[in-house]
């Protein structure tokens, strides 16, 4: 029997570099150098390989969804070049202030995720989440997810911020926050780029149940 392995990624800053003015079109979309590569190797690895992406360009107006659809075309086309495809992006198009159940680090788009592969959600599989901020790592704590960090787009600062919460002992605004923190940063993977992090699913075992992914080897930070 074929067993289904999915790997969840974020797009800016993990796949494509990210701008603070937002990518608004195809043109401004440009892929980190390995990146597409590195899909590709999923898919010969047998992973089906998912998008899951805040894009509150949208909401704020900057560019519409028949632009955000001609960026991913662009994608796929140069990951077809490599023998890649994406199977699916999901999106997220509001503004942070619409307070949507979609954006991350909320959960609707991981669900979204599973009812699509017909799967209880949270994930009872370890499906492996690779993004570069904590939105991407707080999601993936609370749907089920293996978070992985890659060290490109928001990445180190987000590594700093982990590893500045687990050492700290001052009373945290927000002190279910904090302990979220410090618990990610002994869960989490740390990979230099997304071409690492590929380098580190053979440990996972998509056909394994698990409650809460406590065992997983940490990749050591670039």
């Amino acid at each position: 029997m074929n067993i289904l392995k999915i790997v969840i990624l974020d797009r800016d800053g993990v796949i494509n570099h990210e701008s603070p003015e937002y990518i608004k079109n195809h043109a401004e979309w440009h892929p980190i150098p390995g990146s597409l590569e590195a899909i590709a190797e999923l898919c010969r690895r047998g992973w089906e390989v998912v998008i899951a992406t805040n894009q509150s360009g949208i909401g704020r107006g900057l560019y519409d969804e028949a632009a955000l659809t001609e960026i991913h075309d662009k994608m796929q086309k140069l990951l077809k070049d490599l023998g890649g495809h994406v199977k699916q992006v999901f999106y997220c198009p509001h503004h942070p202030e619409d307070k949507c159940a979609c954006r991350k680090p909320a959960v609707g788009l991981l669900k979204q995720i599973a009812d699509e592969y017909q799967l209880d959600f949270p994930f009872k599989t370890p499906i492996p989440l690779i993004g570069d901020s904590m939105r991407d790592l707080m999601a993936a704590a609370s749907g089920g997810c293996i978070p992985i960090l890659v060290l490109t787009g928001n990445g180190l600062k987000t590594l700093k911020t982990l590893k500045e919460a687990s050492t700290s002992s001052s009373p945290a605004e927000n002190a279910t926050i904090q302990l979220l923190t410090k618990i990610l940063m002994k869960k989490t993977i740390v990979c230099e780029d997304l071409a690492t992090a590929v380098n580190t699913l053979p440990i996972f075992q998509p056909d394994t149940p698990t409650d809460t992914p406590t065992d997983i080897p940490k990749a050591q930070p670039a």
